[in-house]
């Protein structure tokens, strides 16, 4: 086996976008994207089709060219250079593996090419260390159509190590595997990543491998950044109802109402004690509540009153649907929860502090130390009026 340890050093660089934008015509695709993603870091670009995160990517890589604004890798300005001097790696959706090619010959492929001369010898020790890194040591003789999905995607992955580039790009490598082998591979590349120390801006729309793969999480909608945080921050703390609803599996329950003086949120069916007190917002506002916060309780108990409309078991868990004055509310309950559909129940905040408050008519958090703007961003809370 290749000894690991003497693998050249990582050459990993940051990334810095500036007002980066992208149209279609009169389509704005990406709009002023400010972003600064520091060496050996792991950000995903997360978001629902058509949002811009793939967009954003391709212009970084060079497939696409910015409408406006400036890409920087290692502090070289690249905006006008082509894909093949911007010392990147690429790995797309689809495997693009050369079917004539075996499994050594494809990784070794870029290091092959004339423009590189790379030595015999060092095209064997790299292709030798990725194929060890990747678990693809007893199939270099083997040619594409042998292999399963997740070894072909580790090919491609060991395919783009041995460039050692400046930063790696990933538009949704994992979106053609089945479940079991996205977990797997999901493992795979946040080991890789810790081998490598390299950058890696990955584009995905499932918010489980953004959670489980990133140091920094780069929410997108409408190709405007709506929040940039670690996972958890962007999780606990969503900087409006997009993001509320978007990460969270089922995503965080909005319900409209009235906040009142002393910390208290009205609406049918609704009188909820929130967390922290409020910079004097009171009136018309978003209560959040995420599904797992939420839990049966006693009848005329404070907390969120309506008939019930389906028990979900997904086995360690049963998902509770609950109207509310015409809206479903989802509780995150244990397996067995003793109500079934037509029944009428209350659902408590097992925890205030874990409750959020938003603007009514722009979305915007409202609750006390809400994550840090983005870099020349100067949004301000808006406070609601009697």
């Amino acid at each position: 086996m290749t000894d690991r340890s003497a693998y050249p050093t990582n050459r990993a660089a940051g990334i810095k976008l500036s007002k980066l934008t992208k149209k279609f015509g009169d389509v704005v695709a990406v709009d002023a994207l400010d972003l600064r993603i520091e060496a050996g870091q792991f950000v995903t670009l997360l978001g629902p089709s058509g949002c811009g995160k793939s967009t954003s990517l391709h212009m970084i890589a060079g497939l696409e060219r910015a409408t406006s604004g400036t890409i920087e890798i290692g502090g070289r300005l690249v905006s006008e250079v082509p894909p093949q001097d911007r010392d990147i790696a690429m790995v797309f959706q689809s495997y693009a593996l050369y079917p004539h090619y075996t499994v050594w010959e494809n990784i070794a492929f870029p290091l092959r090419a004339k423009r590189r001369r790379t030595s015999k010898a060092e095209v064997e020790e790299r292709v030798r260390y990725a194929s060890s890194v990747l678990g693809l040591d007893g199939l270099l003789d083997r040619y594409p159509r042998e292999l399963s999905g997740g070894q072909r995607q580790r090919v491609a992955l060991g395919r783009a190590t041995v460039r050692q580039p400046a930063a790696f790009l990933l538009d949704e490598p994992l979106s053609n595997l089945d479940v079991q082998l996205r977990l797997e591979m999901r493992s795979e590349l946040k080991d890789l990543h810790e081998r490598l120390a390299a950058t890696m801006v990955y584009v995905t729309h499932d918010q489980a491998e953004a959670m489980v793969l990133s140091d920094l999480v780069v929410v997108m909608n409408g190709g405007v950044v709506q929040q940039a945080g670690t996972p958890l921050d962007c999780y606990n703390n969503p900087a409006n109802t997009f993001v509320a609803g978007f990460l969270g599996e089922p995503g965080m329950n909005l319900l409209p109402g009235r906040l009142e003086r002393e910390r208290l949120f009205v609406a049918d069916g609704v009188r909820v004690r929130v967390g922290e007190p409020l910079p004097s917002v009171v009136g018309r506002a978003v209560l959040g509540v995420r599904p797992e916060n939420l839990a049966l309780g006693a009848a005329g108990d404070d907390g969120i009153t309506g008939t019930v409309r389906s028990v979900e078991l997904l086995g360690s868990r049963s998902l509770l649907k609950v109207v509310v004055d015409g809206q479903t509310v989802t509780a995150s309950v244990p397996p067995v929860v003793g109500v079934g559909p037509g029944e009428e129940v209350t659902l408590r905040v097992t925890d205030s502090a874990h409750t959020r408050v938003f603007d009514a008519d722009t979305g915007s958090s409202l609750t006390v130390s809400p994550p840090a703007p983005l870099p020349g961003r100067h949004d301000t809370l808006h406070r609601v009026t009697p």
